[in-house]
């Protein structure tokens, strides 16, 4: 295996503003605000005793989104709010981190980071999500809850192990010329993490050129060695994996991940289908089952 591919490229970008610079000079700078625009905006906050973000506003010199965003740059707090469009819409958490789905992730990501290291056992694991059918949100998951841990402090990885219907490229709209496959067949060259804009934190790994034999290259050495790897380099690591009905892909990169989290939608997925995926994770040693998420959506 090649130390380059999983090594580089670790240096996080500069913040645009500084966590120390006031919420008023931030937002001056992101509306462009002329001097009287801002002593207009001043005045109104001393007339009314109100903060400079709610006067801007008031005024119709700034709308709401600037101020979260600003707040964002303020203590920083990776948003991509003002930029939405560099990811998809699919991206909540990151689009939208102050909406009550958001909440709900980070509640998810909080039982995820208990569940891992319950009653002791600080064995480093990585977390597989895993699906019944395509279309129960598996992916549209993963990449969320890669967003909200890279919200917090240390360095989140995402990699797309669905090797046979690779979306996350696609969500988090990063360069995907070559990846995972790559690695395990050893063809390799450089650094194929990607670092997501505004996330200095979060890492993609995509597939890359999808393989006509993705079981194969699972099951090869590599891939454990990679996996046992990576969770050495990052704080957390969310594996995106294909759904069961495609294959047993997803059980095997549970087995070498050691975590799991499978997701059920509302009034499409069956019980049988659902205890399919659940009942081999259960009764399987070595597999930390953390639960199962309901989608809704």
């Amino acid at each position: 295996m090649n130390s380059e591919v999983v090594h580089s490229e670790f240096q996080p970008t500069q913040c645009e503003f500084s966590p120390n610079q006031a919420i008023g000079d931030i937002i001056k700078r992101t509306n462009n605000l002329s001097a009287e625009e801002v002593e207009t905006i001043l005045s109104y906050q001393r007339d009314h005793g109100v903060k400079f973000g709610e006067a801007a506003v008031a005024l119709g010199l700034a709308q709401q989104e600037d101020v979260l965003w600003a707040l964002a740059q303020q203590f920083n707090y990776p948003y991509s709010g003002k930029s939405s469009g560099a990811m998809s819409e699919e991206l909540i958490a990151a689009n939208k981190p102050f909406s009550d789905q958001a909440e709900i992730l980070r509640g998810i990501r909080d039982q995820i980071i208990s569940g891992l290291y319950q009653s002791g056992d600080m064995r480093r694991r990585a977390l597989a999500i895993m699906s019944a059918s395509p279309g129960d949100g598996k992916s549209f998951l993963a990449a969320n809850l890669a967003v909200v841990m890279a919200q917090l402090t240390g360095r989140t990885l995402l990699i797309d192990c669905d090797m046979r219907t690779p979306r996350q490229h696609e969500i988090f709209r990063v360069d995907n010329a070559s990846g995972l496959s790559a690695i395990l067949s050893g063809r390799a060259v450089g650094s194929v993490l990607r670092q997501v804009k505004n996330y200095p934190g979060l890492y993609v790994l995509p597939v890359g050129i999808v393989p006509p034999n993705p079981l194969e290259l699972l099951q090869r050495p590599a891939f454990g060695m990679l996996i046992n790897d990576l969770v050495g380099k990052f704080d957390h690591v969310v594996i995106d994996t294909p759904s069961v009905t495609q294959g047993v892909d997803a059980r095997v990169i549970a087995a070498v991940a050691g975590a799991a989290m499978v997701v059920a939608r509302k009034d499409k997925t069956r019980t049988d289908a659902l205890n399919a995926v659940v009942s081999p994770l259960v009764s399987r040693k070595g597999i930390k089952m953390i639960g199962v998420v309901m989608n809704e959506f």
